[in-house]
């Protein structure tokens, strides 16, 4: 996957022991279950343990090396090809927003390769937590019009590596703006002025305190009419959490299953009075 031999996921995990720390201190504890329940077979026949632990890995890892893209490091950057195009991002480790997770990379391979059940071609798309902007360049590629949002702090950025890589690329140049998730969003993007007709969102759904936020967000812009992609890896129990208060939300279809990563379609319940003057929860 890099032929450089640098490992894209492990510099996120270095860069992040707190999230990894507490993914790890769950799967120990699963593991020390499966583990009580297999004693015996363990004493038993342990070759045979052996073989289907690796049968179990090894569909993973096929599925991985499927959808994963071509990627190396360059002179402090990530080169990405999607859409026949390499794409050079520029990332931040000190911040959770601005280097690329896996769902990003599950969601640009599900775009590229969908076209026909998602026809980005003059499309408004609007990004929620686009970070480093791999996912809105994907989109732009694809012919959308598109608005890439995060924290004020990761527009510098965003907007860097937006211009970048499709500046002479694309029919249309992506937009880079400032975006927090909670009831604001009614007054700094009013629903007389700003519709969209795809919604993207990828790993946005971590450790942090803002899920509700993120919810309320996401209901917001998917009106009637708008469809809203979400990609994720799920990490911790309160991820599992927010995927209930999804589909309870939504008109859910579970689109695509990349490894750990699940990316989702979701619409609005047409029967549902859209909020505008209401919080979630």
């Amino acid at each position: 996957m890099e032929p450089s031999g640098t490992n894209h996921k492990d510099e996120k995990d270095t860069a992040f022991m707190e999230v990894e720390e507490e993914e790890e201190k769950e799967d120990e504890e699963e593991e020390d279950e499966e583990e009580e329940d297999d004693s015996e077979t363990t004493v038993i026949d342990g070759e045979e343990e052996s073989d289907d632990k690796a049968k179990e890995t090894e569909p993973q890892q096929q599925e991985k090396q499927a959808w994963a893209p071509t990627t190396y490091s360059k002179f402090g950057k990530e080169v990405f090809c999607y859409v026949g195009q390499e794409i050079s991002i520029f990332e931040a480790l000190d911040s959770y927003g601005a280097v690329i997770w896996p769902a990003a990379l599950a969601l640009c391979h599900y775009l590229e390769t969908n076209v026909e059940q998602v026809n980005l071609v003059d499309k408004a798309v609007l990004e929620l937590g686009a970070g480093p902007g791999l996912v809105s360049i994907v989109a732009t590629l694809l012919g959308a019009w598109v608005t890439a949002t995060d924290l004020p702090e990761i527009i510098g950025n965003l907007r860097a590596n937006l211009l970048r890589n499709t500046r002479g690329r694309c029919r249309s140049t992506p937009q880079a703006a400032a975006l927090s998730w909670g009831p604001d969003v009614e007054r700094t993007y009013p629903s007389s002025v700003y519709r969209y007709d795809y919604v993207l969102a990828a790993d946005v759904v971590y450790h942090h305190d803002y899920l509700e936020e993120l919810l309320f967000t996401m209901r917001y812009f998917c009106r009637p009419g708008t469809t809203l992609i979400w990609a994720n890896k799920v990490r911790l129990k309160t991820n599992l959490v927010f995927t209930e208060d999804f589909k309870n939300t939504f008109n859910t279809t579970l689109l695509a299953e990349m490894g750990e990563v699940k990316i989702f379609k979701a619409t609005c319940r047409e029967t549902e009075e859209h909020l505008q003057h209401h919080p979630a929860g």
